[in-house]
């Protein structure tokens, strides 16, 4: 019953995430077809960017408060505590930033375009002041309110892209005198993409006013300390964490030898991690519905046994994923312009990657409910030395390639030491010997119909496709139909 209930959170906090961000998927073929690789490689950047600090803004705060909340029997100064401290902090970096708006931009190299921390900064302050109040949903097992949002704030995004970039030169093309003119200017070009953002945003905490107003602005000082104690490992954590996600694209136009293309570069390998998009948007819509359920699950005597089964099918999926991924790749590069499609080559590394991070997702429970959280910001700062060592030394000689294999070797040395860490301080039975064949029967289909096949013919390729898919899914039938049916 608690797996049944974990797949069906799952379903139901990924539904508007994936049809959110599948309708978000729609915008990089527009994307890639307005903008030149290198404009769209400013997008990446900042994006990158903006995710590293975000880690900082919330400071592990969200974790903090499903521990506590369970710690403490739903003690409701959690709530109020976690987001007093948030929202207080969310606005005093956004006073920083507005102030040291000019030095900020030319820090990072965009000295003329001081307007982007603006607005990057109020969309870190919105979407900071909103984790406490969608983690509480989440903790009160209301996914339908949590998914109702989401998916305004995502309709609202796409709403408004389509907007600035589409209707707006669409319509002072044929009518220069239309009061659109008043609104638009073609000079901000892909800060439209932010200021889209930025909207969306700010809808967003518009809707969860309902769950601020049950908010006392009041801060538990001995509650906030035991919180912070707790939360700031997992912030050096998550910072050691985002690296791993993102210093590529962050650095890749500083470590790229050839001035000239980097940015575009940047652009192509933002547009190829875009492609891996399935393979993401699952193991987000996982993490939105496991941390409350493997908190939940810490006191159960079979916990161990109920993590292990969640790790099986977890890894399953994911195998099945990159294989649609792998097996049509051709088909699926479509999706974004033809000047970003030499990025193909390293889709396939990246859903791996991806893969590796979503099974060091699950396998991080052990020090979570056990409160050992340093033992994650340990294991993050050994993948961020070796994210950041691999893409100084790969990047410059194999470009976005390298890049891609830094992300790999990262992920997985991280789920090696995080496994056996987590053995010898929570002991949980993971079929790793079942999962390593499945792992290397769908590499080896893979291979085979990329390499060894090699076709020409797009049908034929297609139809081997499906095939090799349907033999990877009959075989992991066959063998987990009872456990299946056991659930």
């Amino acid at each position: 019953m608690a797996i049944r209930s974990l797949v069906g959170q799952t379903a139901i906090y990924g539904f508007p995430t994936i049809i959110g961000r599948l309708l978000n998927y729609l915008l990089v073929p527009l994307y890639t077809r307005l903008f030149l690789p290198e404009e769209y490689g400013v997008v990446i950047e900042f994006y990158a960017l903006v995710a590293f600090f975000m880690v900082i803004a919330t400071y592990g705060m969200e974790t903090a408060f499903f521990r506590f909340v369970n710690k403490e029997k739903n003690n409701p100064n959690v709530f109020s505590t976690a987001a007093s401290m948030l929202l207080t902090s969310s606005v005093a970096l956004f006073a920083t930033a507005f102030v040291f708006r000019d030095a900020l931009a030319s820090a990072i190299g965009y000295a003329d375009h001081s307007e982007f921390i603006v607005w990057f900064a109020a969309i870190l302050m919105f979407d900071a002041i909103c984790v406490i109040p969608f983690a509480r949903l989440r903790q009160q097992e209301r996914p339908i309110r949590f998914a109702l949002v989401r998916a305004i704030n995502i309709v609202a995004n796409i709403s408004f892209n389509l907007f600035f970039l589409i209707l707006c030169p669409f319509v002072l093309q044929n009518n220069p005198d239309s009061i659109l003119q008043f609104i638009y200017n073609p000079e901000i070009g892909i800060g439209y993409i932010f200021i889209s953002n930025l909207l969306a945003s700010t809808i967003t905490a518009l809707l969860l006013l309902p769950e601020f107003s049950k908010v006392r602005l009041r801060i538990d000082p001995k509650l906030a300390k035991n919180m912070l104690i707790y939360s700031l490992p997992i912030m050096i954590w998550g910072m050691a964490g985002i690296l791993n996600e993102t210093f590529d694209r962050i650095v890749m136009r500083h470590l790229i030898s050839d001035p000239s293309i980097a940015m575009a570069q940047v652009g192509i390998y933002g547009a190829a991690y875009k492609v891996a998009i399935l393979m993401t948007l699952f193991i987000q819509a996982f993490r939105f519905a496991a941390d409350p359920f493997f908190f939940k699950q810490a006191e159960n005597r079979n916990a161990p046994e109920i993590y292990a089964k969640v790790m099986r099918y977890f890894v399953l999926t994911c195998l099945m994923i990159f294989l649609v991924c792998t097996l049509f790749l051709n088909d699926i590069m479509l999706f974004v312009g033809a000047e970003f499609r030499e990025g193909a080559v390293v889709v396939p590394i990246l859903l791996m990657a991806n893969l590796f991070l979503g099974v060091f997702f699950n396998l991080s429970v052990w020090y979570k409910i056990t409160d050992q959280t340093k033992y994650g910001a340990y294991i993050a700062m050994v993948g961020a030395a070796i994210t950041i060592s691999l893409n100084i030394l790969l990047v410059p000689i194999f470009g976005i390639i390298g890049a891609a294999w830094a992300t790999l070797a990262c992920y997985v040395t991280i789920v090696v030491i995080s496994y056996f860490l987590g053995q010898k301080h929570f002991p949980i039975p993971y079929p790793v010997k079942a999962l390593m064949l499945y792992l290397c029967f769908a590499l080896a289909l893979f291979l085979v119909h990329r390499y060894a096949l090699n076709f020409d013919n797009a049908w034929i390729s297609r139809t081997f496709g499906a095939l090799f898919l349907a033999f990877f899914a009959s075989i992991a039938w066959f063998n987990e139909r009872k456990r299946i049916k056991q659930l």
